[in-house]
């Protein structure tokens, strides 16, 4: 018979978190991490689009970059209260700081992503427009990307122990946001690359988040309670329906614009729900308490075995 397991109270000087939990707001951040990754993945199908002569999904991806990068940097400066801040942050270069690069990738990315759009609109400068285009494209992964380095590199338990997949997760559900949008942007004919992106996008983000949980331990409690699993249930359930739908009615165009906003919607669901589980888990000790006791314990048993004689 095992022995029963008592249930550990974990507590804080005068109840307080151990972590201060993130003032962030949620509108805010956790839009700006949606539309931020929306418009780096569109680029990315805006580039292959415009390389493979489809010019309606071309300009669709151009347009939508252009106007998810600027509701991601409006709701970024918004949140940081004062828009000094931001052009404050772009006096220095500090490699080590996930916020300073990514502030230089948006703004190398911004730009382009307006000339490519500006010219598909106007008919103007093509050849200008073909480059931002293909710039725009070529930056587009690290806007979809760097957010999930910004988010592992702090001390909230929920962003942290997922550092090796979060970025990774992030990269698919933007693709698949993009892809969805494709299909409700696009012809059908033209739509190809758009259902391919959102059916590989959905794929990557469900098995990269799957891992991800299954590695952090207790922490990945905080993505399956309250607020945040409700919505993680819900962004798993329209990802992976959006991604079937697409696969198996994105040729009719009734079922992409389905599948489309299915997945548009899952993956804002995803960038909620992690940002919900990040302040929960800053809220409660034992997310903080009981990883950094394994990690303890196992330098122990390592330092153990490597000071012990060898037999």
């Amino acid at each position: 018979m095992s022995p029963r397991r008592e249930k550990v109270e974990f507590r804080s000087y005068y109840d307080l978190p151990i972590l201060n939990p993130p003032r962030w707001s949620a509108l805010d951040i956790a839009g700006y991490l949606f539309t931020g990754g929306l418009a780096g993945a569109s680029s990315v199908l805006a580039a292959g689009a415009e390389v493979t002569g489809r010019p309606t999904l071309a300009r669709a991806g151009k347009v939508a970059g252009l106007a998810a990068i600027g509701v991601s940097t409006v709701a970024l400066i918004h949140d940081l209260g004062r828009p000094a801040r931001f052009h404050h942050m772009l006096r220095v270069v500090k490699p080590t700081s996930p916020m300073s690069i990514g502030t230089w990738i948006l703004s190398t990315y911004g730009p382009l992503a307006g000339v490519a759009a500006g010219t598909s609109v106007t008919g103007l400068f093509p050849r200008l427009g073909r480059a931002a285009t293909l710039g725009a494209g070529l930056t587009g992964p690290a806007v979809a990307a760097y957010t999930g380095v910004l988010l592992a590199n702090t001390a909230v338990p929920a962003w942290h122990e997922a550092h090796g997949e979060l970025p990774i997760t992030f990269v698919g559900s933007a693709a698949a946001a993009a892809g969805g949008l494709g299909m409700i942007a696009a012809p059908v004919a033209e739509a190809g690359p758009a259902r391919r992106l959102a059916v590989l996008g959905a794929a990557v983000e469900t098995v990269s988040s799957t891992i991800s949980e299954r590695k952090m331990g207790i922490v990945a409690e905080a993505y399956h309670s309250g607020r945040a699993g409700k919505l993680l249930a819900a962004a798993k359930i329209l990802t992976v329906g959006g991604a079937l739908g697409a696969a198996v009615f994105g040729r009719s165009r009734l079922g992409a614009a389905l599948s489309g906003a299915a997945l548009l919607a899952g993956s804002a669901c995803t960038r909620f729900g992690i940002f919900e589980a990040g302040l929960e888990s800053a809220r409660d000790p034992r997310y903080t308490v009981v990883p950094q006791n394994e990690r303890k314990a196992q330098r122990t048993a390592n330092s153990k075995i490597t000071s012990s004689p060898g037999e």
